[in-house]
């Protein structure tokens, strides 16, 4: 159990209000998730600047200290209540590979159990990076693998590629963990991802929100319609402040926005098809997206 928070904008901007000041901020959450926290941050430069801490982010100064410095156009935050693996450093989200950014809300269902599948889908290359005893990351990889079998991750990269390879992850994670007819809870897979461009999240049982800031109406509840330019994009696992401007994921959903910050939104099953279930091989020609 955790919480994500994502920000893509057209213009640089500071992000201390939501993490911070904001009446539901991730500084407020922090008192029941507890068990670390995280905070990338994109500049100038392609790679993200991250800072970690393993405190809880209500009681850990540096939290608020990088919060009130980070102005910038994509922003990745995370809090976390851990539920596989301890409190520790190497554990604490969000994950970065070169470019990419990686955080998770949820739990894979028994994944001491399933780990060694979940692992054999990851190719070498990227297994050797693994450094963590979580699940999150272990998807974190296994995103990259499936990403990495189509463009070249150092690149520009078309958003549905990436929302596709978000969806595999999520289909291949769950047909090793939620067998039919189980009892108990889903594997959770809220994952947010990002290189800086494009920003892709994805919502299984747990709680999603988005906004594009505030609004002149008096609700919002629908999502950005698709195609639609937005200014910014605001993903949360919970409403930071309880304002009118905040739209629910739909469950099995993924959202994103390109580069040029257009909303997309599929299906988890509209994205996961065809080749899924052979296994990578890393060394093979690289599909079309």
């Amino acid at each position: 159990m955790c919480r994500l928070f994502g920000f893509r904008s057209a213009m640089p901007a500071a992000v201390h209000p939501a993490l911070v000041t904001e009446k539901n901020s991730l500084l407020i959450q922090s008192r029941e998730h507890k068990d670390g926290w995280g905070i990338a941050a994109y500049g100038a430069e392609p790679l993200p600047l991250v800072a970690h801490g393993v405190g809880p982010a209500h009681s850990d100064p540096d939290f608020e200290r990088v919060s009130s410095r980070v102005s910038s156009h994509t922003v990745v935050a995370h809090i976390r209540l851990a539920s596989v693996g301890a409190v520790e450093l190497r554990n604490s989200h969000p994950f970065h590979h070169g470019r990419w950014t990686f955080g998770h809300n949820g739990t894979v269902r028994d994944f001491a159990k399933h780990r060694p599948a979940v692992e054999a889908l990851i190719s070498p290359s990227f297994r050797a990076h693994i450094q963590g005893t979580t699940d999150s990351e272990r998807c974190f990889y296994l995103f990259l693998t499936r990403l990495a079998a189509r463009h070249p991750l150092e690149h520009s990269v078309p958003v549905e590629s990436v929302a596709r390879a978000v969806a595999e992850t999520m289909s291949l994670v769950a047909a090793i963990t939620d067998q039919p007819g189980m009892e108990g809870p889903r594997s959770a897979m809220n994952f947010l991802v990002t290189n800086g461009e494009v920003m892709v999240a994805s919502r299984r049982n747990r709680t999603l929100f988005v906004s594009t800031g505030p609004t002149t109406r008096n609700t919002v509840t629908e999502l950005p319609a698709v195609g639609t330019q937005v200014q910014r994009l605001i993903v949360a696992s919970e409403s930071l402040c309880g304002g009118p401007y905040w739209a629910t994921v739909e469950e099995e959903d993924v959202i994103a926005v390109d580069a040029r910050l257009v909303f997309h939104r599929w299906r988890v099953h509209e994205l996961a098809g065809g080749d899924l279930f052979p296994p990578v091989n890393p060394g093979a020609p690289r599909n079309a997206a």
